[in-house]
This record gives structure tokens, C-alpha cells and sequence, in this order.
């Protein structure tokens, strides 16, 4: 039996969890109050916890019905890089379980040394004997990006007809430190390789990129900001916006209040309709893609 571990940040169940939660996010570096009453209400906002547990469940449930149809050779877990079920937990289990080689596979599309690399640095520090086959980027795979580009397609259908041709597509994901670009850490590169590749298939409808969720900080972060990014647009007097996040696959606090909450307030007050995509969550195209991946990544340790 092959495991998978699909991977995801995690976040809190509960309300009460939001300051451990938010400890073990910075390293339980001293965080103080205010801030950790301004990431507790972010999450009252959207409902009191997040839901990103039950969002990567569900993309594992799909992923291992996919690669188990024809037989099963595959086990899948999930592990959470700052919550429960944390990923040493889950190795852990694994482990008991008999698993003895596994594909690592981090649901976010694009590298960074302090994304995608530093889950990998948490396998890496539970010391389990488990072989890991490891997928570290799938920004340019074919089923996430026929996914994205029919989301935006599908979300550009709210605007009036006479306008959607010229609805500007901003492009988002997760900003980091610029000390990344220090690193020569290709995340931004693969950011633009992703809005490239989408925008082949979407032909000549105008875009941007630029980033959110810049964390509260004193240092700088990749920037423009998306809500710069929206006034600039509202300036040069555009009044549709679509926002299409290509950093994240699901839902969780970056979508439901960064962009449901403080983007849309932005967009209400500068009087524009402003739309995002429907998440991809557990969209066929891209589970068929990332199974694909995976059946690769076993084959080539020649475990298939």
C-alpha cells in the first residue's frame, strides 16, 4: 500500500483554539494581545472557526477515490502544517499503520523555501522512517489550470454583457516576506508562469497580478497589495472587477474575510461590483490532474 499525505496550513476549530493556533504560526515568538485579538475576530467574522480541515478532507477523499478506481494501491491522510491533525501526528500514525512509503503533496500550487519547503522541513523533523516521495509545485498542471481558467469564465457571467469583455481579472495569492527575493525563491516566477499559462486560455481579457493576506508586520511584503491594485483600476474608472485567487484552492480566513469581507467593503465604497471566482476545492479537473502527478511521482520511485 502506498500512502498520500496530502497537506494543508491548517486552522483553528474554535474560537479558543485561535491563540495557540496562531502561537505555533509564529514560531510561539512573543505575539501580543492585540494582535491576537485582531486574528480572533477575523475569524468571528467568518463563523468562528476555519474551514479548511473539512475543505482538504474532502480534496483527499476525491484524490483517493480517483487513484483507487481502478484498484486499490493507495491510502490517503491528511496533515496540518499549524493545527491538528498536525503532520507529525499524522506520520506518526501512518507509521502505525504499516505505511512505509508515501507521496507528499502540499495543496498549493506554487514554491516557496518558506511555503512549500517549510512543510516539507516539518517531515523532516518527525524523523520517521516512512519514504517520501515528495511533489514540491504544481503550478503549471494542466487540470489546475483548466480548472482555474473555467472558473474565471464562469464567475465572469454576473457582469453585464456589454462590460464583461473588458472586466479586468486581478490575480492574487498569499504575499511573503521580500527577503524571499534575496533567495532567488522562485515563487513569483511561478506566480506569473500560472497567470500566463491561464491566460492562454482566456485570450485577450485584461488582467493584473498582485498579492494579499500580508501578515501584521514590521517588515515589507511582496507587494502590490490587491486592494492597491483595485483603487489604481477604480481610478482609471473601471467598474467591474473579478478577483481570481490562484494561491489557494479552497476557502479559509485569506478568501472569507480578506476578500469577502475587507475587499468587498473596499468595493462597496468606491460603489464598483467586484465578483471572485468559485474556489476550486475539489474541482474533477484538478483532482484528475494531481492524481496524475502522484501516480508519477510513485512510478518514478518505482513503487508502481
Amino acid at each position: 500500500m502506498i500512502g498520500l499525505l496530502v497537506m494543508a496550513y491548517g486552522g483553528p476549530d474554535k474560537l479558543e483554539d485561535v491563540e495557540p493556533y496562531l502561537l505555533d504560526v509564529r514560531g510561539y515568538r512573543p505575539t501580543s494581545q492585540e494582535i491576537i485579538h485582531e486574528v480572533r475576530e477575523r475569524y468571528r467574522e467568518i463563523g468562528g472557526r476555519s474551514p479548511i480541515l473539512e475543505q482538504t478532507q474532502a480534496q483527499a477523499d476525491a484524490l483517493e477515490s480517483v487513484l483507487n478506481k481502478n484498484g486499490g494501491q493507495f491510502k490517503v491522510y491528511i496533515g496540518m502544517r499549524h493545527w491538528h491533525p498536525f503532520i507529525k501526528d499524522v506520520l506518526a500514525e501512518m507509521q502505525a499503520q504499516g505505511i512505509e512509503k508515501a507521496v507528499g503533496l502540499v495543496m498549493a500550487p506554487h514554491y516557496s523555501r518558506m511555503s512549500i519547503g517549510a512543510y516539507y522541513q516539518r517531515l523532516e523533523e518527525a524523523n520517521s522512517p516512512i519514504a517520501i516521495s515528495r511533489i514540491e509545485n504544481w503550478h503549471l498542471d494542466a487540470g489546475y489550470i483548466n480548472a482555474l481558467a473555467g472558473r474565471v469564465h464562469d464567475a465572469l457571467q454576473p457582469f453585464p454583457e456589454e462590460v464583461r469583455a473588458e472586466v479586468p481579472v486581478i490575480f492574487t495569492a498569499h504575499s511573503l516576506p521580500e527577503k524571499i527575493l534575496e533567495w532567488d525563491d522562485p515563487y513569483p516566477t511561478q506566480l506569473r508562469e500560472t497567470v500566463a499559462t491561464v491566460m492562454e486560455k482566456l485570450g485577450s481579457q485584461p488582467h493584473e497580478f498582485a498579492y494579499q493576506s500580508a501578515a501584521i508586520s514590521t517588515i515589507p511584503w511582496l507587494g502590490p497589495d490587491a486592494g492597491e491594485v483595485i483603487e489604481r483600476l477604480v481610478a482609471e474608472g473601471k467598474k467591474h472587477i473579478l478577483l481570481c485567487p490562484i494561491g489557494f484552492v479552497c476557502e479559509h480566513v485569506e478568501i472569507l474575510y480578506d476578500i469577502d469581507i475587507v475587499y468587498q467593503k473596499l468595493a462597496k465604497s468606491l460603489n464598483i461590483q467586484l465578483e471572485r471566482i468559485e474556489m476550486l476545492n475539489a474541482a474533477p479537473e484538478m483532482i484528475d490532474g494531481l492524481a496524475g502527478l502522484i501516480r508519477e511521482k510513485a512510478k518514478e520511485a518505482g513503487w508502481l
